[in-house]
């Protein structure tokens, strides 16, 4: 009985081991198997964007937000496609990605090559992006960032500003709550201004207070959900002569101060959770 429990143990230890060779020799096995961590620190991403990791906290800021590989998952205007090189691929085998990006049809000059720069970009490396789905948002007249009711999670990453210069932030909340699924989570990272900052400073520094996102997304009918200070930066005075653009990564100022604003670092950010009621 011995000998052939050790012959059963045997085999079935031989056919483990070969079921992991199997495994690990196919690529497509072995890429849907990598964590956000090491989708992160892929050798996909440039030197640059992996060391912009340290500022901008990307796996732990996706994992507070709730993020599983087999969702369905909204980025709300990836520019570069920074956080597409992470969440893309890790979505690829088992969920879905939208990237709801910038018009062919925008109106400001930047937009349609920063669109035309992520479809290169995205096509250039099909193996990591050919699944991507893009969209394109460009309220009122394009708002169909996903089928209605089809997401688990839209997110956006230091846009809100945007929107509230152009005086639309009602209408991209309200797009992003008829895209989500009920129970569907909208994640947020913004810079954060200070609490008694007023509606000029909102429209004019890329900074944004808490209060205003909160009472925006409430207005489209989302819950707030819970926040995380991940993305806090207890240096940063948040007023500054050219705005959030005069910190890194964007130095506005030039060489002016520039030790001053490299020592402060990226900007304090607010990272806000908020779902769409069931």
């Amino acid at each position: 009985m011995e000998s052939s429990k050790f012959f059963f143990t045997a085999a079935l230890s031989t056919i483990a081991l070969s079921f992991t060779q199997f495994s690990l020799a196919d690529h497509h096995g072995a890429a849907t198997a990598k964590t956000l961590t090491q989708w992160a620190e892929g050798e996909h991403r440039s030197e640059s964007n992996r060391d912009r990791n340290k500022s901008r906290n990307p796996v732990d800021t996706l994992e507070f937000f709730g993020l599983a590989a087999d969702m369905t998952v909204i980025e709300i205007l990836p520019s570069r496609g920074w956080y597409t090189e992470i969440m893309a691929p890790y979505l690829r085998d088992h969920g879905k990605y939208y990237a709801a990006h910038f018009s062919p049809n925008a109106s400001a000059s930047y937009m349609p090559p920063n669109l035309r720069n992520f479809e290169e970009k995205i096509t250039a490396d099909p193996d990591l992006y050919g699944k991507i789905t893009v969209r394109h948002l460009n309220p009122p007249n394009e708002v169909t960032i996903a089928p209605p009711e089809s997401a688990d999670m839209a997110l956006t990453f230091r846009n809100v500003h945007n929107w509230i210069m152009a005086g639309q932030e009602h209408e991209y909340f309200a797009t992003f709550y008829k895209a989500l699924k009920p129970g569907g989570v909208l994640g947020v990272v913004e810079h954060r201004a200070k609490p008694d900052a007023g509606m000029d400073v909102m429209r004019t520094s890329g900074y944004v207070t808490e209060a205003y996102v909160k009472e925006v997304a409430a207005a489209a009918g989302f819950v707030f959900a819970g926040n995380s200070e991940l993305n806090a930066n207890s240096k940063d005075p948040t007023v500054h002569p050219e705005g959030v653009w005069t910190l890194p990564p964007n130095y506005r100022m030039g060489n002016v101060d520039r030790g001053k604003y490299m020592a402060i670092g990226e900007s304090d950010r607010m990272t806000l959770k908020f779902v769409k009621p069931l």
